[in-house]
């Protein structure tokens, strides 16, 4: 267990995934500051507000998120920093602690079970072209501008079940659903399911 820095927001980040941030409330600045001067890589945790607002606070949060890396950090003046992130592995949320002076919470890495059931691979394929597909009339319906073409997958199939979650033309709530799957195989389960209705939804819209 340890104790880390925690950036509620209303999205979900998840594995291999890139946060762009911009922060200029005065708590998560302090935040970014500590973060730097750790030992180590600057990493915060990441997780879904669930009810609530992403500014000032007394928002609930999610049990499930992701570790961030900081990777780019630029102070834009004495109010604001830019920050991108990348998500880097899975955590779960023990304990939330008091917010001071920004949110902290006690968490544990959350490896997934079960990373390499077999017949992945071909499930990865099978869900990748149903997201292919749900893309394709959500860009006639005008809801995502998207490159098709740029739309890679990881050869890992585990990682690519985190792509396909990132790639899939849903909300939050159900990209958290899939962030807290208990591993690749209900992730891709998970998923077909909430495509079942994403699909009928956007086809019901297009005629």
């Amino acid at each position: 267990m340890s104790v880390m820095a925690m950036f509620p927001l209303g999205s979900v980040l998840l594995p291999g995934g890139i946060l762009p941030l911009h922060v200029f409330e005065p708590r998560y600045r302090q935040m970014v500051i500590d973060c730097l001067q750790a030992d180590g890589t600057p990493e915060f945790g990441q997780v879904l507000i669930t009810h609530g607002r992403e500014a000032g606070g007394g928002d609930e949060r999610a049990m499930v998120g992701t570790v961030t890396q900081m990777v780019q950090v630029e102070a834009l003046d004495e109010e604001r920093y830019a920050i991108v992130g990348v998500g880097v592995r899975r955590l779960r949320v023990n304990a939330w602690l008091p917010d001071d002076p920004y949110p902290l919470a006690d968490v544990d890495d959350f490896p997934d079970e079960n990373p390499d059931p077999p017949g992945l691979a071909l499930d990865v394929a099978a869900t990748h072209s149903r997201v292919r597909a749900a893309l394709t009339m959500a860009m006639e319906l005008g809801d995502v501008q998207i490159d098709l073409d740029e739309t890679e997958i990881a050869d890992d199939p585990l990682v690519a079940t985190y792509h396909l979650a990132a790639l899939a033309p849903i909300g939050p709530a159900d990209r958290y659903r899939l962030l807290a799957a208990a591993g690749p195989k209900q992730r891709l389960d998970i998923l077909d399911d909430v495509l079942d209705d994403v699909e009928a939804m956007l086809k019901f819209r297009l005629s």
